[in-house]
């Protein structure tokens, strides 16, 4: 036998490789695309602040409801003068016409009467007695027409729409009590790490937990409903896999904060393997926050986020954000833009994604990589992401931090 048969005989230890990281960019839309939209409920308009909208809204009543005044002043018919012959209220209703020459004191969302021309605002007008003299000849008309801004059976906001107040205040105005909005996905969070401390001054060796007093408004603002943090241990290592089975059986989100990475006490990975889940990230090319997860189980989703504070907030940016989107039905927002000043480089292995402030069209960023406290993110108006391939005349893409 010769050494080079000797050597090929020998059974060889195989060593994984490391997953390939999944492109920022990929990862983000992945998290977007993967899941399906939770089922629709309707729902008082009161309790539908800040939901998604699962079918469009559609006028019960058109806006205006009746050719009204859009200012105070006087309906008039024919040219100048007029005679004031009456007044008109809105809710009050008025003269039911006038004829030439005549004209009603009218308030702003009145009807307007039948035979009317024009509103003149009380700005414009010249009276005298019961007479009104004259008036601006350029003046507009002043007349909002009957479903001028909404006709009856219009569709007004559509599918996918996030219901802001002002959104609310439309589908009250064309007559709704009630919309139909996509149900809020429920999620679980997992604090892993034997030195994690909730409460109080960390002894020392412990932490305080910074990623849950973090995350959970940012979900809530997110459209989720989140469930109090559970604090897991790194040993046993069953315990971790229990916790996580449970989580999964509650929630349709689980939220894994540590653990995902190849430590000695980061477990999460294993855990995934035994509960048969299909994991779809595993790793992103970004700095920080290369070590995060996106796994699913059947309908059920979990996202794995770094133990550190700033990097958990990028992944969550990252894989959170777009899977709750995703889950609501949520039309994706343009993404907002700006110019980046600052002495700052493109990563050319990765993403990098940096706090910034806002200065006029402008945002400024760092030179260096953003430390593992949150101080900058603090006070941070958002993240910039810059790829890459990033020039410093490209604009880039920001993620808002409120």
């Amino acid at each position: 036998m010769t050494a080079g048969t000797a050597r090929a005989s020998r059974p060889r230890r195989l060593r994984r490789s490391a997953p390939a990281l999944t492109p920022w960019a990929q990862a983000r839309a992945l998290a977007r695309r993967l899941p399906t939209a939770l089922p629709p409920e309707r729902i008082p308009l009161d309790a539908a602040a800040g939901r998604t909208l699962a079918a469009a809204v559609v006028a019960a009543a058109s806006l205006p409801g009746t050719d009204d005044a859009a200012v105070d002043g006087y309906a008039v018919r024919g040219i100048a003068p007029w005679r004031v012959v009456g007044r008109a209220l809105a809710g009050h209703g008025g003269p039911a016409a006038v004829a030439a020459g005549e004209a009603v004191e009218i308030a702003a969302g009145a009807a307007i009467p039948e035979g009317t021309h024009r509103v003149v605002p009380y700005e414009e007008a010249q009276r005298d007695g019961d007479l009104v003299c004259t008036a601006s000849v350029a003046a507009r008309r002043h007349i909002r027409g009957t479903g001028e801004y909404a006709a009856a059976g219009d569709p007004v906001l559509p599918t996918g729409a996030v219901l802001t107040p002002a959104a609310l205040g439309l589908a009250a105005a064309v007559g709704l009590d009630t919309v139909t909005v996509r149900r809020r996905p429920s999620v679980r969070l997992l604090v892993t790490g034997d030195e994690i401390v909730a409460a109080g001054t960390p002894p020392p060796g412990a932490v305080r937990d910074a990623v849950a007093p973090m995350l959970a408004p940012m979900l809530r603002g997110w459209g989720a409903e989140v469930a109090a943090p559970r604090y897991v241990p790194d040993q046993p290592a069953m315990a971790g896999t229990a916790a996580i089975a449970g989580a999964v059986h509650d929630a349709e989100v689980t939220v894994v904060c540590g653990a995902s990475s190849a430590g000695p006490a980061d477990g999460l990975h294993r855990s995934l393997r035994l509960l048969g889940a299909c994991v779809h990230v595993d790793g992103v090319a970004c700095r920080p926050a290369e070590r995060q997860v996106l796994a699913q189980f059947g309908d059920r989703w979990l996202v794995g986020l770094p133990g550190d504070p700033y990097a958990a907030l990028v992944a969550a940016l990252t894989l959170l954000e777009p899977l709750l989107g995703g889950l609501a039905g949520r039309s994706p927002a343009p993404a907002a833009q700006a110019l980046l000043m600052g002495d700052v480089r493109a990563d050319p292995r990765a993403t990098r994604l940096l706090p910034v402030v806002q200065q006029g069209a402008y945002v400024l960023g760092h030179a260096t990589a953003p430390p593992w406290h949150l101080g900058d993110a603090a006070q941070a108006d958002a993240l910039a992401v810059v790829p890459s391939t990033w020039r410093p005349e490209r604009p880039v893409e920001l993620l808002a931090l409120g």
